[in-house]
């Protein structure tokens, strides 16, 4: 299963016959790390998750978050560089390796901008948001989706791109996409939209008071008015946010909006009619 790996000297590992350095602990969460690697080949940076598997499931599931990866191949959805998996005594480690993202992700940008008293310009986020839905769509085209969509889960490229992580998430089955899944992918999409034009999620002071989220979620959203954001875009956040599922657009409808809403391009010049 997988590709092969050594691990050569202390520090450096092989995979699928290159070697990577061990940088630096990128972080740590349940069984699973995620290491900085160099690639002594190619001197660029890699992150390498691995996954701490007990059971025959937990490789299995490992398995099949790799598989995840490979199925798509766009800018907007994290790649697969490789995978294996590592016998440690009775128990196994499942390794995947995938590119580094410097700026982190999307949560990361809003913070840092909110740190300074500042927040994602409105041609910033429809750019983000249009990357998003392409990668979304590219998810829903396989008969798949995303079922924990949220900033911490979008990574952005050196060109600001926005690029979906945490395949993982949807590994347990191939579902059909229309009606109450896509509804529920458009909701969350709606919450990413609310935290990039406000720099936090839209229940976020619900749940801090201590009141239930589930219970918010099924009265109409309060958007606050903002003379940062178009009635265009505001209009667009409450569509996505509607109480009835039913009544949320699909990704095609909401990727005709956003590409309709794009700023023009450098040096485009617009003609009024």
């Amino acid at each position: 299963m997988g590709h092969a790996l050594c691990v050569c000297s202390r520090g450096t590992v092989i995979i699928d016959n290159k070697r990577y350095l061990f940088i630096q602990k990128l972080g740590e969460g349940g069984f699973s790390y995620v290491d900085l690697v160099e690639g002594l080949h190619d001197g660029h940076f890699y992150a390498l998750k691995r996954i701490l598997c007990h059971e025959q499931q937990d490789r299995e599931e490992a398995q099949r978050e790799a598989d995840m990866h490979r199925l798509f191949h766009h800018p907007n959805i994290l790649r697969l560089v490789a995978y294996c998996l590592r016998e440690r005594g009775a128990k196994h480690e499942a390794w995947l390796l995938l590119p580094f993202f410097k700026r982190g992700t999307l949560w990361n940008e809003i913070e840092r901008l909110k740190d300074k008293g500042n927040f994602l310009t409105e041609d910033q986020i429809l750019q983000l948001l249009l990357g998003i839905c392409r990668g979304l769509e590219a998810i829903h085209a396989k008969g798949y989706a995303h079922r924990d969509l949220k900033p911490t889960n979008i990574l952005l490229g050196d060109e600001g791109q926005p690029v979906l992580m945490d395949l993982g998430s949807m590994n347990q089955a191939c579902i059909h996409v229309e009606g109450s899944r896509q509804a529920l992918t458009l909701q969350s999409l709606g919450c990413v939209l609310y935290a990039m034009m406000f720099g936090e999620g839209p229940y976020d002071m619900v749940f801090q008071k201590g009141d239930s989220v589930a219970l918010a979620v099924q009265n109409q959203l309060s958007i606050p008015q903002s003379p940062r954001h178009s009635s265009a875009v505001r209009q667009l956040l409450a569509s996505m946010m509607t109480v009835d599922p039913q009544q949320r657009p699909h990704i095609p409808v909401l990727l005709s909006q956003l590409e309709a809403l794009q700023p023009p391009a450098p040096g485009q010049h617009t003609t009024q009619i």
